[in-house]
């Protein structure tokens, strides 16, 4: 039987995540990125309770939102993420990024949805953000590819 050059994914394949360096950004917004990705980190890693403990803070998140983010504002707090990310110690990819976004949105009062998903041949799990009108944010055209098993940020956003 002949062996497969096919892998299993878990999204850092999709972003050479720590091998290109983003480019500069301002410095304070990779600061305030920099904290929630610290926030996202402890959600993230305890192994029995990590996902349930992440779905709780970003639903904490979303309640705090009163508009939707463009595309434009998304965008960049995406950027300063990863920004962040390259700075980091541990590892950083689609799940502690989109988590990070999120919050870090939300720490502006504006929401996305968090996405997390699943492609087959091979299975791969990536997560990522969208604005409310659908559109991925900083993300290549191969996660049309995945479909969205949880999402979350999907009420609907009305200014007060």
């Amino acid at each position: 039987m002949a062996a497969s050059s096919a892998t299993a994914s878990w999204g850092s394949t999709e972003h050479p995540a720590g091998v290109v360096r983003p480019p500069r950004g301002p410095f304070a917004e990779t600061l305030s990125a920099a904290a929630a990705l610290t926030v996202a980190f402890a959600a993230t890693r305890r192994q029995s309770t990590g996902m349930r403990r992440t779905l709780t803070l970003l639903s904490a998140a979303d309640a705090r939102t009163v508009r939707a983010a463009t595309l434009r504002e998304a965008t960049c707090a995406v950027s300063a993420v990863r920004r962040a990310g390259w700075y980091s110690p541990g590892r950083t990819a689609c799940l502690e990024e989109s988590v990070a976004a999120v919050l870090l949105l939300a720490s502006r009062r504006l929401g996305v949805r968090w996405c997390h998903g699943i492609a087959s041949d091979p299975i791969r799990l990536h997560a990522w953000v969208q604005t409310m009108t659908g559109d991925d944010v900083a993300e290549p055209f191969s996660t049309r590819a995945y479909t969205p098993l949880l999402t979350n940020g999907d009420r609907h956003h009305q200014p007060r």
